[in-house]
């Protein structure tokens, strides 16, 4: 079973940063994806970034392109979304994936969520 948790979220001033990270217990696969999403109040939970395992190929949304930076730790089972530049509209509930396919299109594992605060 894939069990994973996030750590790192809090409360930030407009052009400030976080590091969010997302540590995997459970089980892992050959050849896998990450992914970031986040979901603000009263919207729809949308993509933010992702990465494959395997090639470390990373993919973002137009949103935080040049802002935030997806990575992993192979060792530790752990991927990481580094966020600068924040704004008031990254204010949401992060939530990190996995998708045992890597095909990016469907997630079957989330974790919990950690709330992100961005003030202006």
């Amino acid at each position: 079973q894939v069990q994973l948790a996030e750590s790192g979220g809090g409360s930030v001033q407009a052009g400030g940063s976080l590091r969010l990270s997302c540590a995997n217990s459970g089980r892992t696969f050959s050849n896998y994806a990450m992914g970031w999403f986040r979901q603000a109040p009263g919207k729809e939970r949308e993509f933010v970034a992702a990465i494959t395992w395997s090639g470390g190929s990373t993919y973002y949304a137009n949103s935080v392109k040049g802002r935030f930076t997806i990575s992993r730790d192979v060792a530790k089972n752990t991927v990481y979304l580094r966020m600068n530049s924040l704004k008031p509209e990254d204010t949401a509930v992060y939530y990190c994936a996995c998708d045992p396919r890597g095909t990016r299109v469907r997630y079957d594992y989330w974790g919990q969520g950690t709330q992100v605060t961005v003030s202006s």
